[in-house]
């Protein structure tokens, strides 16, 4: 660990700000919101709506700053090096900086301010939204206080080191990115792939909040649909006992209540409005001590909670309703900000675009937001998975290295390592437990950094048991959490429905498109799957949309698509990184996506499957004649078997004739007494690359494999192929590496009615 120590003479006093002379540092692209920001206007709206006093002071403006090398003695700077815009990462262009900042150096941070005006016994808070990641605070050369984790707010009583006229802050910060095992996220200081520009310093908000001796510190708000009623704890140091007045309020209708600090305060809501994405309701709601501070919060009364379906089926209860759940996988980072949106309307805009493209849900990916961005997720509906930043360094034998998977072993973190881990948890869940938004917590992302698993997702379904908790999202699995998540690329895919557990998708697609114009980087762009145009991302998008749908009839809760936008060199968003280009029109999502949340269906056999009947198909190894698949060929020739055709051992296949070559044709025929109403799906189990064709017209193209039969909804266009009378289906299958397998039938999707 750096130490730190500072007197008031051991750093030279900053100069004044000279607005004029900012500018952002060079980017490679920017949003279209980066031209709105001044020295004069950064993030100027109150930062917690969840607790609002009338009275505070901004801070965020032209700051001093230097960056020091140094180990041990964390020298302060002999002389600032220039201004910095606050509270934009010294990484980023909009800082006006735009300058790396490694392990072994530290960022030094000096403005003055006057000391606002307050009644004589009142106290001064410091406020900051968040610091990454050690940040050590001084006033007037005296120390006030230290704290350790990049994505929780933290606050200082300065009132003893404040003086009349002006004040100076200094804050000192230190971060060792991948050199330590402190949550961090993607920040990495060599970005490639999935992992993104390291972020160093103040990136939310600082500001100045006089309150009385006895001040309301934070609040608990917890909505009970069972007792028509929210319970309203309050948290006031040196008041335990006084009496606390509660007013709700919603519209012309005013609700109160009283109790005292130290106990929750119930509040009976008759009839009350719920909060759900159609419906976004919130309250509002004052807090008040008797004769004392008084805070303006809200509220959504909302539940979730893990229940079984008619069909005894364990999903996600939204109210008492079952709701699909799918949202893209969110990572908030923004090209000219990076941890910072650049304006409030920047952070409002990413969450109203994911609306407008008929997503529910987003997943914030190891990373937590300003308060703000929960607001508007509150404000316009939006239902949050809140990911715990992974905190993971490359220690050999620690079992902590990413893209390697570490099978039943936990990392292996020192005492000191996992107490940090779990401050940082808690102070994050403590933090926004709030906001009706947030639905479920996910501590740990595919085993990076996972340790204590079992130990840490109890803890965190105890210590909030009003949300989910996933556990853990993507990997290594070890039974316990109210979720059993998987991640597939492109897949999707799901893993069997549980008796005791929800079967989601946390991870999947990663379409990517690069577009001209609006990269990070000219070259070394990545995506899951990468695509050359439009058309084909529209098309494959929807692909993945047709065969999510029937998983969520046989049981998938939830499904997390990757990702909301392209971050830096990785271009499987379904927005540009400068949120300048939605690669599909959000109208058309938003009639895939309404698809999803249909009432579940259950398939009626058309033509069967190897797990059905024993099916005949005509079939060659050799390349046959190019009208191969049309309905008049003559395949007489060919030989004949029971599907399915493959080598034993692969997962999911029901043998009925060996294939071993390289590629397969196969054709039958299946008669329909008429053209059934209803979705038709193809029931295809491949493995890999699959080519049907329906009466002569190709359907459907199939890269990869599966490991299972699956169902895939047709298109409009390919439904049209199916006729009354005889239908002929042909596939051809193209063997690559591994096992080998194929079969296909047709279903037609009917509603289920309970």
């Amino acid at each position: 660990m750096l130490c730190c120590l500072m007197t008031a003479a051991s750093i030279v006093s900053a100069a004044a700000p000279d607005p004029g002379k900012w500018a952002p540092a060079k980017a490679p692209i920017m949003t279209r919101w980066a031209k709105d920001v001044s020295p004069t206007n950064a993030l100027p709206e109150y930062p917690r709506p969840q607790m609002v006093r009338d009275q505070w002071t901004n801070l965020n403006g032209l700051w001093q700053y230097a960056i020091v090398d140094g180990n041990d003695d964390c020298p302060a700077p002999g002389a600032w090096q220039g201004q910095i815009l606050v509270p934009y990462p010294v990484e980023s262009a909009l800082s006006g900086v735009g300058k790396a900042v490694g392990p072994a150096q530290a960022v030094w941070y000096q403005r003055t301010f006057q000391r606002p005006a307050a009644s004589k016994d009142s106290r001064m808070l410091l406020h900051f939204g968040a610091v990454d990641w050690q940040a050590t605070v001084y006033v007037n050369g005296q120390y006030v206080g230290e704290h350790r984790g990049g994505f929780d707010p933290f606050s200082f009583d300065i009132t003893d080191a404040l003086r009349n006229g002006d004040n100076t802050l200094t804050v000192r910060v230190w971060d060792p990115t991948e050199a330590g095992t402190q949550p961090r996220g993607k920040q990495v200081l060599k970005p490639s792939g999935i992992f993104y520009t390291a972020v160093t310093g103040i990136w939310q908000t600082v500001w100045l909040e006089p309150v009385p001796a006895s001040y309301i510190r934070s609040l608990k708000i917890t909505p009970d649909l069972a007792a028509g009623a929210v319970h309203i704890g309050v948290d006031a140091p040196g008041a335990t006992g006084r009496a606390v007045n509660i007013r709700v309020k919603d519209g012309d209708k005013t609700l109160t209540a009283s109790g005292k600090v130290g106990q929750p305060v119930t509040v009976k809501i008759d009839n009350a409005k719920l909060w759900s994405p159609d419906d976004p309701h919130l309250y509002d709601v004052t807090v008040s001590l008797d004769g004392g501070d008084s805070v303006d919060s809200y509220f959504g009364m909302r539940s979730i909670e893990m229940k079984k379906d008619a069909a005894g089926i364990n999903r996600m209860f939204l109210n008492g309703e079952a709701l699909f759940q799918y949202g893209p996988l969110d990572q908030g980072w923004w090209p000219d900000g990076l941890y910072t949106a650049p304006t409030d309307e920047a952070l409002r805009y990413d969450i109203e675009i994911t609306r407008k493209m008929g997503f529910n849900m987003a997943r914030k990916h190891v990373k937590v937001e300003p308060a703000r961005w929960y607001y508007w997720a509150d404000k316009l509906g939006l239902l949050v998975w809140q990911d715990m930043p992974s905190g993971f360094g490359y220690l050999e034998g620690r079992h902590m290295r990413v893209g390697r998977h570490n099978g039943d072993k936990d990392a292996l973190l020192t005492a000191q390592e996992a107490r940090q881990f779990m401050d940082e948890l808690k102070a994050i869940i403590d933090a926004y437990y709030n906001h009706p938004s947030i639905v479920v917590w996910v501590p740990f992302n595919e085993g990076w950094g996972q340790h204590s698993t079992n130990d840490i997702l109890r803890w965190t379904m105890a210590h909030d048991p009003s949300r989910l908790v996933d556990g853990p999202s993507g990997w290594e699995d070890r039974g316990v959490g109210h979720m059993h998540d998987m991640h597939k690329y492109p897949g999707p895919g799901m893993f069997p429905v549980m008796d005791n557990r929800i079967s989601v998708l946390g991870e999947f697609g990663g379409l990517g498109l690069p577009l001209e114009g609006h990269l990070w980087q000219k070259d070394k762009n990545w995506g899951y799957r990468k695509l050359t145009g439009r058309q084909e991302l529209h098309d494959g998008y929807q692909q993945l949309m047709l065969r999510l749908k029937p998983l969520i009839d046989q049981g998938l809760a939830a499904a997390v698509y990757t990702q909301t936008t392209d971050c830096e060199g990785e271009v499987n968003g379904l927005l540009t990184y400068d949120r300048a280009v939605i690669k599909i029109d959000p109208e058309t999502l938003a009639a895939m996506h309404a698809k999803l949340y249909e009432p579940p269906s259950k398939p009626v056999t058309l033509a069967p499957t190897a797990g059905q009947a024993k099916a005949q198909w005509r079939y060659t190894t050799d390349q046959p004649a190019g009208d191969w698949f049309k309905p008049g060929f003559d395949a007489s020739s060919w030989k004949s078997g029971p599907g399915g055709f493959g080598t034993a051992g692969t997962p999911g296949a029901i043998i009925g004739t060996p294939w071993n070559t390289s590629d397969i044709w196969l054709r039958r025929t299946f008669t329909l007494d008429a053209t059934p109403d209803g979705v038709i799906a193809l029931d295809i189990h491949h493995d890999e690359d699959a080519t049907v064709y329906l009466n002569g017209v190709e359907v459907i193209r199939l890269d990869g494999y599966t490991s299972g039969y699956t169902l895939v909804p047709l298109t409009d266009k390919a439904r049209a192929a199916l006729r009354a009378g005889e239908n002929t289906l042909a596939v051809h299958c193209h063997q690559v590496k591994g096992g080998q397998y194929i079969d296909a039938g047709l279903s037609c999707l009917v509603p289920v009615t309970e």
